[in-house]
């Protein structure tokens, strides 16, 4: 084993994840590509490899800790960007039916390539806002977990992917730093969307002092068929 996969496999280990060396292959192949495709596209900030395995890799699988990933089937990430957390999540779990849902079709179109090129299967891309994904049938109320890493309040984020999960579900938004007062700012919309707030997990990720939190949110009732409302109010007018 290189230097270059000992650090990755370093990471995991302190969260008590083993990788196969299939999955530090596919995860390095990633980082690759990513890298590669950042020099002609905006992806990614973070382009080297010690920081995009600890604030990208690191950071998306994290979430195996505090969540029993055995027990989720399909699994959707809004705002995916280059993909993260959801194509992580993917190499770790490989039993997981993904979803990879963004704006910008370009970036999908670069995901497309990551996928073929890591010979994943069960995992797809669909190019739309939330606001509409959340209206289309054949995703509305279907996933039995909705992930997110965007930069969004929470009051907003919840209106984007509560309605996408199945009662039953959770929603799980990754954020940086104190989350006390957004959460408190977005208890009534989550309620409204049918959701409840079930757990907080803080942690710092290994290696380093970066502040994390996992906001989880228990879909207990239906969405309303008045959400989510028509795209860019639930960013400019939270609920």
């Amino acid at each position: 084993m290189t230097v270059y996969d000992s650090y990755l496999v370093n990471l995991c280990d302190m969260f008590h994840v083993k990788l196969s060396n299939g999955q530090v292959d596919q995860f390095n192949r990633y980082y690759e590509l990513l890298v590669k495709k950042n020099e002609v596209m905006n992806l990614t900030a973070i382009t080297d490899y010690h920081e995009v395995c600890l604030k990208h890799f690191a950071d998306s699988i994290s979430l195996s800790q505090y969540y029993d990933m055995s027990s989720v089937d399909s699994l959707i990430d809004v705002g995916t960007g280059a993909g993260f957390p959801g194509i992580p999540l993917k190499i770790l779990f490989p039993h997981l039916n993904v979803t990879l849902l963004d704006s910008l079709n370009k970036r999908l179109l670069f995901l497309e390539d990551v996928i073929d090129e890591l010979d994943l299967d069960n995992i797809k891309t669909v190019h739309s806002r939330a606001e509409e994904a959340g209206r289309m049938k054949n995703l509305r109320e279907h996933y039995d977990l909705c992930v997110s890493r965007a930069v969004a309040n929470l009051s907003t984020l919840s209106e984007y992917c509560l309605p996408l999960v199945k009662v039953g579900g959770n929603f799980i938004s990754y954020k940086a730093g104190e989350v006390e007062d957004e959460i408190n700012s977005a208890k009534h919309a989550i309620k409204k969307l049918g959701g409840k707030i079930k757990r907080v997990e803080e942690f710092s990720l290994p290696d380093s002092d970066i502040s994390r939190s996992f906001v989880i949110i228990e879909k207990v009732n239906e969405t309303s068929n008045l959400y989510p409302r028509k795209p860019g109010t639930p960013n400019k007018k939270p609920l």
